[in-house]
């Protein structure tokens, strides 16, 4: 799968394993980096229903955004990046059909 990324720092932060460690912590960024190989690997969105790390769709007002555990209660926060973006009928993302991601952070997502 494609990954890109919100922001140029973040991206540059995702692929620089000092500047994750820095920012997040060794057992953090090693999940990070984890995380960001099994969507690399993945062929589309559907794949990473088997890899560790539960990913599934937000709510509210994060519809349309989906997240990866890390370490409780953080979450890698991404979307998809086709346009336009594969739907179900139901009007739901179909995740058959996502080829690529956009990176949009590391986050509490119950704060």
């Amino acid at each position: 799968m494609d990954i890109v990324y919100k922001t140029k720092r973040l991206e540059k932060e995702c692929n620089n394993q000092k500047l994750l460690e820095k920012k997040y912590g060794s057992k953090r960024a090693k999940r990070i980096q984890q995380r960001l190989y099994g969507l690399l690997s993945a062929n589309v969105l559907e794949d990473m229903r088997n890899y560790p790390g539960r990913c599934h769709e937000l709510r509210h007002n994060r519809k349309g955004q989906l997240s990866l555990d890390l370490d409780h209660p953080y979450r890698l926060i991404f979307e998809p990046a086709n346009e336009p973006i594969p739907k179900k009928l139901d009007g739901g993302i179909d995740w058959t059909k996502v080829t690529a991601v956009r990176i949009l952070g590391v986050e509490d997502t119950h704060e």
